[in-house]
């Protein structure tokens, strides 16, 4: 089974890369910030050790986290954003790793995982390459305007606190430029995956249906 991480600024339009590798190649995907919703639901892992940290101001009237309150709990002191990742994040990473491990036995040929923080966790020591979407940044912030009605301020601010596409470039094996159609970008994919494993019939991956 083959791993891949999946990481890149905001904007970069990582679902891009992410719909095809699941429509051509049937990868199984993870995408960690959803993962981490299932994981704060009650009865999942995170669900205990939130509420016992932050309180049952958190709950909703139906005793589900609410996303608001929580949100406002955690981004107002930064010691309290710490100790929420600290629960969250090592709890996903449990996961993903209890699902590779399941999609192994299963016989998953390739399996991917998208996260914002893929190389702050240190992704790379589970998964065999993380990939970089690369996104001009004019391109990034047309998108962002378009599909999210973000300000130049917002944009700049999200912008500022994630890493630099230097340090992307650097922890990630693999740039996928994703600046233009989304056709270009498939193309990428298909060169980068027949490359990294070269089958027969025509040259189309062990993936390739």
């Amino acid at each position: 089974m083959k791993t891949i991480g999946i990481t890149g600024g905001v904007g970069a339009g990582k679902s891009t890369v992410l719909d095809y590798l699941r429509d051509k190649y049937h990868a199984y995907l993870i995408v960690a910030d959803e993962l981490a919703k299932e994981l704060e639901l009650p009865g999942h892992a995170c669900y205990d050790a939130l509420t016992e940290a932050f309180g049952n101001g958190i709950l909703d009237d139906d005793g589900y986290i609410d996303k608001k309150a929580f949100a406002a709990k955690i981004f107002s002191d930064p010691e309290s954003l710490k100790k929420a990742n600290g629960i969250i994040h090592p709890a996903v990473k449990t996961e993903i790793l209890k699902r590779l491990q399941e999609q192994e036995k299963a016989g998953t040929e390739l399996f991917v995982v998208e996260a914002a923080l893929l190389i702050e966790e240190k992704y790379d020591a589970i998964l065999d390459e993380l990939w970089y979407i690369y996104t001009d940044d004019a391109v990034r912030r047309e998108r962002l305007k378009k599909s999210r009605g973000y300000t130049d301020e917002k944009i700049d601010s999200i912008m500022q606190q994630q890493l630099s596409e230097e340090a992307f470039r650097k922890h990630c094996k693999v740039v996928v430029d994703n600046s233009r159609s989304p056709e270009d970008t498939h193309k990428q994919v298909d060169q980068i995956l027949n490359a990294v494993l070269p089958g027969e019939n025509g040259g189309k991956t062990l993936w390739e249906k």
